[in-house]
């Protein structure tokens, strides 16, 4: 069909679905029109796709058969949301991308195994957040060496030297957001939260 739109090609299908489930339940046209009022001239025309099916109609047929307007118009099914990305294994640790796109900020969730090396702080540039999942992480920044429990955050320059790794003979796993310079993600207090 020339210029047929997404719209036409879904009115198209209607038709064998009405008859099919027509005849899954036994039914003719005659007593399909007994019980919704419609003509069985009319259903026919409906389930040849010789006439455009109406809300109207398809709400009594879809009571008769009980089944959702969605299955007799073959509705499509919603996109998937979820991110299906393969894990990569950088400078030595997993990591899973959570996010589609190359640009602004990038989530990643890292698992970081025990390693015996010496910590080798480095730059680049960007801002980095990350978030202790499970296990203690120690982070180094310039002169600081912290360690991070579970449930713990934090935010800095990636300018500033850093490093950071499990801080016991366990691996830990960090969620990690991570944009250019100028992109942050802000860690904020709850000012109006009663301190206990």
């Amino acid at each position: 069909m020339p210029n047929s739109t997404p719209e036409d090609e879904v009115l198209r299908d209607v038709g064998p679905r009405l008859r099919t489930l027509r005849l899954e339940r036994g039914l003719t046209l005659d007593e399909l029109s007994e019980q919704t009022g419609i003509s069985a001239s009319t259903i026919s025309r409906l389930e040849t796709g010789k006439r455009i099916p109406t809300l109207e109609l398809l709400l009594r047929i879809s009571r008769i058969y009980r089944v959702p307007l969605d299955d007799l118009v073959g509705a499509p099914n919603p996109q998937d949301p979820r991110v299906r990305l393969e894990p990569r294994t950088i400078n030595g640790r997993e990591a899973w991308p959570l996010t589609r796109h190359s640009d602004g900020v990038q989530a990643w969730k890292i698992q970081l195994p025990y390693t015996t090396r010496p910590p080798k702080l480095r730059t680049h540039d960007g801002y980095e957040w990350l978030y202790v999942l499970r296990g203690q992480v120690r982070l180094i920044l310039g002169q600081q060496d912290l360690t991070l429990n579970a449930g713990e955050a934090a935010e800095f320059d990636t300018r500033r030297p850093h490093w950071f790794g499990s801080a016991t003979t366990q691996s830990a796993d960090i969620l990690s957001l991570f944009g250019r310079q100028g992109e942050r993600v802000h860690l904020r207090e709850d000012t109006t939260a009663p301190k206990t």
